[in-house]
């Protein structure tokens, strides 16, 4: 397992080839996103499994590197939560057609037949019943976005949005990105943290505090709702910047941001 810190990539040159890779495109508890798939080997044995929930239709995913790809209706396009898609390419396919897992599958989890992948599961054969409202809710939101030019106007969008705050934080001392590296920062989940130097030299606890207040200030004058950092991460935000948000909001949510910690700052600073 290749492991690193919130706000960082693990060392990339490191991935193992003959091993399978099973990894995140984008993180949304750390603000961080692999900036490429160069990493990954172009004649690798194993194979790629990548979580790309918060990064389909905000990122450029490298298709040819990818063979199993999960994402949600939930995140970039805003549609209903708890639903998945999976996409398999040839070489996964070949995995399930060439292993038999020596553990029984619960019937949810299988997808081959005879050996065979069932390809009907792929062509619209149900296991349980889906909602259809939330079938037309994403296939409306697939709409919008082919109204709005596609693909490309979608990545846009979460650029747009990751460059409104670059720019708030770039004039404001007291916050910083959590991703140093701009280059492996997140388009979509954009994580900060607090970088004022008083509150620096507070012990992580009172920090803590700190950050929750400050979210739980934005909550109360309904301005933002589940701001607050990931609950193991280093204390600060998370601000979802998905192609459904509009770039005004987020930059009408700075000057909230600052009048946020300056109250959070006043209430919680030692006397």
């Amino acid at each position: 397992m290749l492991e690193a810190p919130y706000g960082e990539l693990p060392d990339l040159a490191r991935v193992n080839p003959a091993a399978d890779l099973v990894f995140p495109w984008n993180g949304t508890t750390s603000g961080v996103r692999v900036p490429n798939a160069d990493f990954i080997s172009e004649d690798r044995e194993g194979v790629t499994l990548c979580d790309a929930t918060s990064a389909a239709f905000a990122q450029a995913l490298d298709w040819n590197k990818l063979d199993v790809v999960t994402f949600s209706w939930q995140k970039v396009l805003g549609g209903e939560a708890a639903h998945g898609v999976l996409i398999l390419s040839p070489r996964a396919v070949a995995r399930l057609e060439s292993y038999a897992p020596p553990w029984p599958m619960p019937k949810l989890f299988r997808m081959t037949k005879g050996g065979k992948l069932n390809a009907e599961i792929f062509e619209g054969a149900t296991i349980n019943t889906p909602s259809m409202l939330c079938v037309e809710d994403y296939l409306d939101a697939l709409n919008w976005a082919q109204s709005i030019g596609g693909l490309d106007a979608l990545h846009a969008r979460c650029d747009a949005n990751l460059a409104a705050i670059a720019e708030w934080v770039a004039r404001t001392p007291w916050v910083a990105f959590l991703a140093a590296d701009p280059a492996t920062r997140s388009n979509t989940s954009v994580c900060l943290k607090v970088a004022d130097p008083t509150v620096a030299a507070w012990a992580p606890a009172d920090q803590e505090k700190l950050a929750k207040r400050l979210a739980a200030l934005l909550e109360a004058e309904g301005v933002a709702l589940d701001i607050g950092h990931y609950r193991d991460a280093p204390a600060g935000l998370r601000i979802w910047c998905g192609a459904t948000v509009e770039t005004d909001d987020l930059v009408a949510l700075t000057a909230w941001l600052d009048w946020a910690f300056a109250q959070a700052l006043a209430e919680l600073s030692p006397a």
